[in-house]
């Protein structure tokens, strides 16, 4: 049974999930006190924009701002920012804050999302002034800093936030390389068809592609100056962004009894296993997905916010399961790309329209005699009335019949 909707609730981390969830405790009747407690000193903010409008001169902090001191006031939410959760103890309820105080709960809500990876220390024993990675807004002001006129960039990972920020630094006219361990780019969203397509219209957008290479070293004394890759290729550079995907936050977690595994693991309803009255939301949960028979995170924004309503629903009484058709969009080159559903590696692929090269273009991807996910590519409508189909499960000869007839 969820604890009374009159007692405290503490929610640690500040961003997306953490902010979503607060305000939909206090739009489901939540009347107990809630403190959101975030590592950053900044009130939340979004995300998405640090790749892109941050990034550009074209958001700013303002603009980007979920909810500002002024609104957490007004729901009645406790903020404290610039104090990291360093442990948990769910027999005392209470959390351990970094400044030596304790916040104790009636419900807890972990929304601490994910760190980026960083280079091996081997690779990394090198320069650090230029080199970034970007995950904060003090992160992306910090690289915006950096993207002077003339400067070149060197991408390193070819994920979604690799491929963001060499659209971003092209829209700078500034000399950008990816360098991408995979043979494709973004194949983890993608798989290998459209992945080998996106790093086509990333060189035809100017952007040097090198796939299947990993970093060796980073050369320069006080400054960044080169990164050498394992085949030798020395790539000037004055930049380096480093984004090799991420990890969730849960160190603060261990030993707590929680369970863990790339992520706080949980049921149906992001209630977290091991433990009572903590739930887990955005990129740090791992939850029961019924859809697919397994457990799964994702690192999406949308789903972030849908997570927080279901735990906010379920905190104030009405029980209720998360299961959604997973979500992802990604800005590039002034095309917007829509992943609904997943695609995974061995999978068919079925472009039904345009060119995967090109910049529109809409495909299905099947396996397990089901549709398995939809890719858009400039083709919102289309992506949409597909999105009907996968929700409700459609069976895969049946849809590339229909497509077919």
């Amino acid at each position: 049974m969820p604890p009374e909707s009159s007692g405290r609730a503490v929610i640690v981390g500040a961003s997306l999930a953490g902010a979503r969830t607060a305000q939909a405790l206090r739009r489901g009747g939540w009347t107990g006190p809630i403190t959101m407690i975030g590592a950053e000193p900044h009130p939340p903010y979004d995300r998405p924009p640090l790749s892109k409008g941050i990034l550009l001169g074209r958001a700013d902090r303002a603009g980007i701002a979920l909810l500002s001191a002024e609104q957490c006031a007004g729901l009645g939410i406790e903020l404290r920012l610039g104090r990291p959760a360093v442990g948990l103890d769910p027999v005392a309820r209470h959390v351990a804050l970094g400044d030596g105080t304790r916040v104790g709960y009636d419900a807890l809500v972990v929304a601490t999302g994910s760190a980026p990876r960083v280079l091996p220390e081997t690779v990394a024993d090198g320069p650090r002034t230029g080199v970034h990675v970007l995950r904060t807004l003090d992160d992306a002001l910090a690289l915006r800093e950096s993207l002077s006129a003339g400067a070149r960039v060197v991408v390193v990972g070819g994920g979604f936030i690799g491929a963001e920020i060499a659209s971003s630094c092209r829209a700078l006219d500034l000399d950008v390389s990816i360098v991408e361990a995979d043979r494709v780019l973004m194949g983890r969203g993608l798989g290998t068809r459209l992945g080998a397509a996106a790093a086509v219209r990333h060189s035809a957008h100017g952007v040097r592609v090198l796939l299947g290479r990993r970093v060796a070293r980073l050369h320069g004394q006080d400054r960044l100056t080169a990164v050498e890759l394992d085949d030798g290729t020395e790539l000037p550079a004055d930049v380096a962004v480093v984004g090799i995907g991420s990890r969730p936050a849960t160190g603060w977690l261990e030993g707590a009894g929680l369970t863990l595994d790339d992520g706080v693991v949980c049921d149906e309803t992001l209630a977290a296993a091991g433990v009572e009255d903590v739930y887990a939301v955005g990129d740090v949960a791992r939850w029961r997905a019924r859809r697919y028979g397994t457990t799964l995170r994702t690192e999406h924004w949308t789903g972030a916010g849908e997570q927080a309503a279901a735990v906010a629903a379920t905190l104030c009484g009405t029980r209720t399961e998360y299961d959604p058709v997973p979500y992802v969009w990604s800005d590039q080159f002034g095309a917007k790309l829509q992943i609904f559903g997943r695609v995974r590696p061995a999978d068919e692929v079925v472009v039904l329209d345009g060119d995967p090269e090109s910049d529109r273009f809409i495909a299905v991807a099947g396996g397990e005699g089901r549709l398995q996910g939809v890719v858009a590519l400039n083709a919102v409508k289309a992506a949409i009335r597909l999105r009907r189909s996968l929700s409700e499960g459609a069976s895969w000869p049946s849809v590339i019949d229909d497509l077919r007839s």
